[in-house]
């Protein structure tokens, strides 16, 4: 395992107690203490330091935002994210069986060990220095973070921007449905009328071939520019029957 002293140059902090940061890099199949307690504290002190953040710098954001993009900040990809940049996974203390099966780059892992680093500095340096701490690792994301668009999927997106256009809602429809019942592939066809766009897409469920459709979608639409004012708002009675054949689905 790699010198400590490197991990701390990475996270800007010196632990007064070295034992703690043993701890939250131990996984539970390397012995006792592991890290699950500490996680779960800094799962705690993770959310409300980033809730902090969110609340005081983007005033325009509703409570639903603010729980969707904190969401998406706190979740297990970013956090691995985050720990493959410090080299978290020089440093974890594994049992054999983990080595083995290359637990050092499973995502559940990385993050369950940064949630531990973050509740083993709180209790060794206080709420200012864990505050510190992660608002230094999380500025990069959340200076190019869209606020409005972070953690939505495609689809909402998609369905978000024909409304912003004054279009008809995109319409979905499955083309065909191939291969035996556990291992099925779906192939859908997803519009937008107004636009003349029409993509096809496919994927393991009708969701996954949704999702992959309407991004492409979006791409289309952005590659035609802004809106035009003169776009026209589809007649009431077409939009909720669009709306109709959505939920429906």
């Amino acid at each position: 395992m790699a010198r400590l002293d490197t991990l701390q140059d990475a996270l800007d902090y010196r632990y007064q107690d070295q034992a703690l940061l043993r701890q939250a890099l131990t996984h539970r199949s390397h012995g006792m203490p592991h890290n699950e307690r500490l996680e779960f504290l800094g799962d705690s002190v993770l959310n409300f330091v980033v809730s902090t953040l969110l609340f005081t710098e983007h005033a325009e954001m509703n409570e639903g935002d603010l729980s969707r993009v904190r969401a998406n900040l706190v979740k297990e990809s970013a956090l691995a994210e985050i720990a493959l940049g410090l080299s978290l996974s020089d440093h974890l203390r594994l049992g054999e069986g983990e080595l083995k099966s290359g637990g050092f780059r499973r995502p559940s892992i990385l993050a369950d060990a940064l949630e531990a680093i973050f509740g083993a500095l709180y209790l060794d340096g206080g709420y200012a220095q864990v505050s510190r701490v992660i608002e230094r690792l999380y500025r990069p994301i959340l200076s190019h973070l869209d606020v409005r668009t972070f953690g939505k999927d495609p689809k909402t997106l998609l369905q978000e921007m024909t409304q912003g256009r004054g279009l008809a809602l995109p319409h979905y429809e499955v083309l065909a449905t191939r291969g035996a019942a556990h291992d099925q592939t779906f192939d859908i066809v997803c519009t937008v009328d107004q636009l003349d766009i029409r993509v096809e897409a496919s994927g393991a469920s009708r969701r996954a071939a949704e999702q992959t459709a309407a991004r492409e979608a979006i791409a289309r639409i952005e590659a035609l520019g802004p809106a035009r004012k003169s776009a026209r708002r589809a007649p009431r009675k077409h939009v909720q029957a669009s709306v109709g054949t959505q939920e429906q689905k």
